[in-house]
């Protein structure tokens, strides 16, 4: 328990009720920037056990949240103030609504007796928790600190159930310094996600045996099910498309295709079958449109398996549209399939091979340049976690990369496509598995979005490794525009010296001069066991 409180926790301060909820949820660490409007909520947080780490920037404090709930697979907690505290955390916030993070903001917001009377309060907005609620999952304001434990249970409830996203909890200045009476001496257990009836799965057993070249999509919400999956590709010897959130699916195993199906040889692979599971993707443009040209085939015995109905509704139209969980449905079809007689002539591996070689051929040169200065990271640091921002080597890898790690890739990239994200999430990562490598990747223009948070990764202690492909400037979006016949404006941000930024920060730095020392720049990067900056200058000798 935290100091100040009982065993039977008799009374409380909010703020030490708080914390001993957080932990009771199993939360290890809450990322934040205390002000006086949040003050009180740290009561708590030096006697317990739970790490708090401080951004430069609250939009930090929503990517190191988000980094450390996609690794830990547990919701990434943010404690912020009122007002510009947390509207500098909602691109955070959109970003995990966008691909399904599980994120928690706890907010300070004016007193109680202020609230909607727009009489000029610091930090105030006209209506906090209106504001929220038009993207959170769940946003409420705490009228009584004897309400927190009801509202905690309801947050973990929606956080740990259906399809995940930001939840935000406002508590008053004043609701802060009233006392909790009593906490439960447990927290409700949390809900378990949707199973499919036993009649979808065995309809969906039977369309998917009796196919003769059935294919699996995996996203996302399947990233956490690599053994179910693959044992599930296996019995139905059908490739296995992984979108961006699901790459390092099937690492190494004949069955993978770790490649877009924005790729016109993705497209038309899918197009030829006459089954194909998607398994716990949106099938969002972001994945299966990159280049908005709308060729997305409609494909022929689609069954798609959804924790949310709501998407289950929207995207390609479905023969069967199973709500459930992704890694749950895995499973149980598996089992369900072990009954059933195979049909046809099947190849899943040899059609798996060719895929590979024909999506990778279609990226073009560039791209493959970009993958293969990928493939040296990845070789050189097994296992390793790549983090990605918005940034050319991304875009590459988003298309297809072969990463060797289920988990093993995310970037901000899609869905919401925010800039920032890289070094604050790759600390996140590194919080939630230390042991583990963790490699951003950065644009020379992102990084500078997050420039600050270089003293963060030192403060936290994480040997993260961030990479920055410094081209001087936005050169996609310059790119972009010249293609279009637009004058390129606006696209040329001066970069800083990096050496000199990252020994002002305490950062290791390397600059190899072309790919065959890069290998060198990563080993002593990571050996060193502290954060490290390697700049890749464009062009880059290959």
């Amino acid at each position: 328990m935290n100091a100040g409180m009982t065993q039977d926790a008799m009374e409380a301060s909010t703020g030490e009720a708080l914390i001993a909820l957080l932990e009771k949820y199993d939360v290890d660490v809450v990322f934040g920037i205390p002000g006086v409007h949040t003050a009180e909520l740290y009561r708590g947080l030096a006697g317990s056990k739970v790490r708090h780490v401080t951004p430069r920037h609250e939009q930090g404090a929503g990517f190191m949240a988000d980094g450390y709930a996609r690794v830990s697979g547990k919701p990434g907690v943010c404690l912020v103030i009122t007002g510009p505290g947390l509207t500098n955390t909602i691109t955070a916030m959109a970003q995990a609504r966008a691909d399904s993070v599980p994120m928690l903001v706890i907010s300070g917001v004016g007193r109680r007796g202020s609230l909607g009377h727009g009489r000029g309060a610091l930090h105030e907005l006209p209506d906090q928790r209106a504001m929220m609620a038009s993207f959170a999952l769940f946003s409420h304001t705490l009228l009584s600190a004897s309400d927190l434990p009801g509202v905690m249970a309801r947050a973990f409830a929606i956080l740990n159930s259906g399809r995940p996203g930001p939840v935000h909890i406002e508590i008053p200045v004043d609701v802060m310094q009233e006392r909790v009476a009593a906490l439960p001496a447990r927290v409700s257990a949390l809900p378990s996600h949707p199973h499919p009836g036993r009649g979808e799965l065995e309809a969906a057993a039977r369309l998917l045996s009796e196919a003769r070249r059935p294919a699996i999509i995996v996203g996302g919400g399947a990233k956490r099910a690599n053994d179910d999956v693959t044992a599930l590709a296996e019995r139905l010897d059908a490739p296995v498309v992984t979108t961006a959130n699901a790459r390092g699916l099937l690492a190494g195993h004949p069955l993978r295709v770790p490649a877009s199906p924005s790729l016109k040889a993705v497209r038309a692979f899918l197009a030829e079958c006459d089954a194909v599971l998607a398994l716990g993707s949106e099938m969002g443009p972001t994945d299966f449109d990159v280049y908005e040209d709308g060729g997305f085939p409609a494909l022929e015995g689609l069954v798609r398996v959804d924790i949310d109905a709501g998407q289950l509704a929207r995207g390609p139209q479905a023969e069967m549209a199973i709500l459930g969980d992704a890694r749950a449905t895995a499973v149980e079809l598996c089992s369900a399939l072990r009954a059933a007689r195979i049909g046809g002539e099947r190849s899943g591996r040899d059609m798996a091979r060719r895929l590979r070689a024909a999506a990778f051929e279609e990226i073009g040169d560039a791209y493959r340049g970009e993958v293969a200065i990928l493939d040296v990271i990845r070789e050189t640091l097994p296992g390793a976690l790549f983090v990605g921002d918005s940034t050319q080597p991304v875009y590459a890898g988003n298309l297809y990369c072969d990463i060797d790690t289920p988990a093993g890739w995310f970037n901000s990239a899609t869905g919401f496509g925010a800039l920032g994200y890289g070094v604050p999430a790759a600390i996140g990562a590194a919080i939630a598995d230390p042991e583990r490598p963790v490699v951003a990747l950065l644009g020379d223009g992102g990084l500078q979005f997050s420039l600050a948070e270089l003293g963060s990764a030192i403060d936290a202690g994480t040997p993260v490794i961030l990479i920055v492909w410094n081209n001087f400037g936005f050169r996609e979006i310059e790119t972009f525009m010249i293609e279009r016949g637009i004058a390129p404006e606006g696209v040329k941000p001066t970069p800083p010296d990096f050496d000199s930024v990252a020994k002002a920060y305490g950062l290791v730095f390397e600059r190899p001069s072309k790919l065959s020392d890069l290998p060198a720049s990563l080993r002593r990067a990571r050996d060193s066991g502290r954060a490290a900056l390697i700049e890749l200058r464009m062009p880059f000798d290959m």
